[in-house]
């Protein structure tokens, strides 16, 4: 993978914090994770952890009833295998293994859909530290088995009721207790966002899954896809496939939530929708009035629906290495359905965007090989998604 430039990809990135003692601990933090992972015992560990408790490498699986379906060649990367049920294992197990190097005895953390918080609520009770999680309320009554689970592996659920109560009002308390907490506890942010280095470690853990999917994809079909998909709400899952395939000749497709429509705060589609601007001590593409004032994003599914995106992408469109396009939500809860039915695969409405990206990009293309990533499974959503989108309506 391709590290950040003191921070930066491109024009985006930095740490724009205030706070001295603050930003000497992000600093600490950065050389701290520099030190591991060039050190065998800690990669050892991860290694081993990764290969028997969290189940990897996960395949690609062939995904032939859609395929036959739309005329291309569909491939799924099975992240919704991994324990915990997504992609989040991923860096929250080496964001906890770096809080146990470190010395620090907790693990802040915020999530949407619950997927982040579950995994590190995991990794926090196998390593024995303490775990708090920060969550909007109207997040923990879309996800409610997630917060069970959470509670049940030991997590402090802290429940935000300010603005919309969801994914950004959640970073805005993880944030805040991190800067209290700060000398016991590492925030272990749930994707490629904040300030540097919180990016740049999330990205290196997660570009597991695109160095597999690489070597995987040459040795079944002895060439390369054509196209890579991905979910972009914050960004890890997408940029994490995105690095296996940087420096080839193939197609990076990140995908945003339109949700609703193009009006501001219909949707969470920072990089199509977004100006340049400041959040969470880092610049790139966010949501914005007239005036430049954040405003609230929304999607259906609740791990996409954050007003930022992550620096490298913001990087990676300004320099036309990746494209952004949009999904709203009827196409995503479709998608939703019919690899329910036609594969017998339930996705996350994260990963669903995606996939329903792939069936309308089919209907362009032919004989292609399209490879998603599909970050996570839809347990979490199945309540949510029966009960208000009935199945009558999209099959």
């Amino acid at each position: 993978m391709n590290m950040s430039n003191n921070g930066f990809y491109g024009n985006f990135g930095g740490q724009f914090i205030d706070d001295k003692e603050l930003l000497e601990e992000l600093n600490n933090i950065d050389k701290a994770f520099q030190v591991l992972i060039k050190d065998k015992n800690f990669q050892d560990e991860l290694d081993y952890l990764m290969k028997n408790y969290v189940g990897r490498p996960s395949p690609i699986y062939y995904a032939k009833n859609l395929s036959k379906k739309y005329g291309n060649k569909i491939f799924l990367k099975r992240e919704d295998l991994n324990h915990t049920g997504a992609h989040k294992i991923n860096h929250c197990l080496g964001e906890a293994l770096l809080a146990k190097k470190m010395g620090k005895t907790k693990i802040i953390g915020e999530t949407g859909a619950g997927q982040h918080g579950l995994a590190l609520a995991t990794a926090c009770a196998l390593l024995g530290l303490g775990c708090d999680i920060y969550m909007g309320e109207v997040d923990i009554k879309k996800a409610k088995q997630n917060v069970d689970k959470m509670k049940l592996l030991g997590a402090n659920i802290i429940c935000v009721t300010s603005g919309t109560k969801t994914l950004k009002e959640a970073v805005d308390e993880a944030l805040c207790a991190f800067k209290k907490e700060y000398k016991t506890a590492l925030y272990a942010i749930g994707s490629v966002v904040g300030p540097h280095p919180f990016p740049m470690i999330v990205e290196y853990f997660q570009s597991r899954v695109g160095m597999e999917a690489r070597l995987q994809f040459l040795d079944s079909n002895l060439t390369l896809p054509d196209y890579v998909v991905a979910c972009v709400g914050g960004g890890s899952n997408a940029i994490g496939i995105f690095n296996g395939f940087i420096d080839d000749d193939v197609q990076l497709i990140g995908v945003e939530p339109l949700g609703k429509g193009e009006k501001i705060g219909q949707n969470a589609a920072s990089i199509n929708y977004g100006k340049t601007g400041i959040i969470h001590g880092f610049k790139c593409k966010v949501l914005q009035d007239d005036n430049g004032n954040i405003v609230d994003a929304y999607s259906v599914a609740c791990g996409l629906d954050y007003p930022g995106v992550g620096p490298k992408h913001c990087f990676l469109n300004e320099t036309n290495r990746a494209k952004y396009v949009t999904i709203n939500d009827d196409e995503a809860i479709s998608a939703f359905y019919e690899l329910s039915r036609k594969e017998g695969i339930i996705p996350a409405l994260e990963s669903s965007h995606a996939v329903a990206y792939a069936i309308k990009l089919s209907k362009t293309v032919k004989n292609k090989k399209i490879l998603v990533n599909l970050s996570g499974r839809g347990d979490k959503d199945l309540d949510f998604i029966v009960n208000n989108f009935p199945m009558s309506k999209y099959l």
